[in-house]
């Protein structure tokens, strides 16, 4: 059986491939999805949902890792979300900026599958590199 931190990277790349139909076959039957807003969605549509509403904002998008951490049962991901915003993004129009996003994903596996997600991403910081609120001031 693979390791959680090589499930968590080969998640990660499918991502970057856009190869939907291996992202979902990386799902276990009891997936679910947690953003950073507590809410937690259940089954594998929440994830790819999620996945492709990113891909199709930031069609040239890239998650490049930064650290994988495996913990048994679950794998702890640093990456940095790259792109530039050329989609709507939650009914923000494109902008044509720049992104570079911390994000933090907590994955749990099971029978060598994901079957939960707790994604942590910072959506102000996005926005305020696409210019839709702004920056906040400085002391």
């Amino acid at each position: 059986m693979p390791k959680a931190a090589d499930i968590a990277r080969e998640y990660m790349e499918t991502w970057n491939r856009r190869d939907w139909d291996h992202y979902r076959s990386m799902m276990h039957a009891d997936y679910y999805y947690m953003g950073g807003d507590g809410v937690k969605s259940q089954g594998a549509d929440a994830g790819i949902g999620v996945a492709q509403m990113f891909a199709t904002a930031f069609p040239d998008g890239v998650i490049d890792i930064q650290r994988v951490i495996d913990a048994g049962d679950k794998a702890i991901v640093e990456f940095i979300g790259r792109g530039k915003h050329d989609g709507d993004l939650m009914g923000v129009a494109p902008t044509g900026r720049q992104v570079s996003i911390p994000v933090c994903d907590v994955l749990e596996i099971r029978d060598g599958k994901i079957a939960g997600e707790h994604e942590y991403i910072d959506i102000m910081t996005i926005m305020t590199q696409l210019g839709v609120v702004p920056a906040p001031a400085t002391a």
